[in-house]
């Protein structure tokens, strides 16, 4: 949740703030394409929060002293995707100002948790919101990393969790 909420905002407040200030306007001139602009963007928020992910694996291998099970190859993997799901950068496209970029990225950011199986287990929920959860990146992304971190499971047991994710990602990039 912590990686989720950093990449949201960090990537929703970057583009909104050079619009504010307009500089956004500079870059949009400059021989790039807009692509290319996003992509620059997105990745000072994806590398945060690959960061921020190592920083709370390690936080949680050696301070809570949970055992890792899995392949760190495939936990980073996971992590990568989830992080990129993130779409901070598509808030602050349509986000005029700051405000409207933070109250985007929370009108987004609280449905995602509460439908991510996080505090409710899915199964519990009423099946409207169970359909619902299908179309969260962060229910994929929870469900890989605990498979990973605490069963050892392996890519084969997984596919079906990062084919789901994988699938958000590109909908949610493009």
């Amino acid at each position: 949740v912590l990686v989720l909420i950093n990449s949201i905002l960090s990537g929703a407040l970057s583009i909104a703030r050079e619009r504010e200030e307009g500089t956004f306007d500079q870059l949009l001139v400059a021989p790039y394409t807009p692509g290319e602009i996003l992509l620059g963007k997105g990745t000072a928020s994806v590398i945060t929060g690959i960061i921020q992910a190592v920083f709370v694996v390690l936080v949680a291998m050696f301070w809570f002293r949970i055992p890792f099970q899995g392949s760190i190859w495939l936990l980073s993997a996971a992590l990568l995707l989830f992080i990129v799901t993130a779409i901070g950068l598509c808030i602050s496209s349509f986000a005029q100002s700051l405000q409207q970029a933070i109250v985007g990225t929370f009108l987004l950011l609280v449905p995602r948790v509460m439908l991510s199986g996080f505090a409710t287990p899915i199964s519990s929920m009423p099946e409207i919101f169970q359909s619902l959860t299908l179309l969260n990146p962060m229910r994929y992304g929870l469900e890989l990393i605990q498979r990973i971190f605490l069963e050892g499971a392996s890519f084969l047991d997984l596919w079906p969790l990062f084919a789901a994710i994988m699938a958000v990602t590109v909908v949610a990039v493009l």
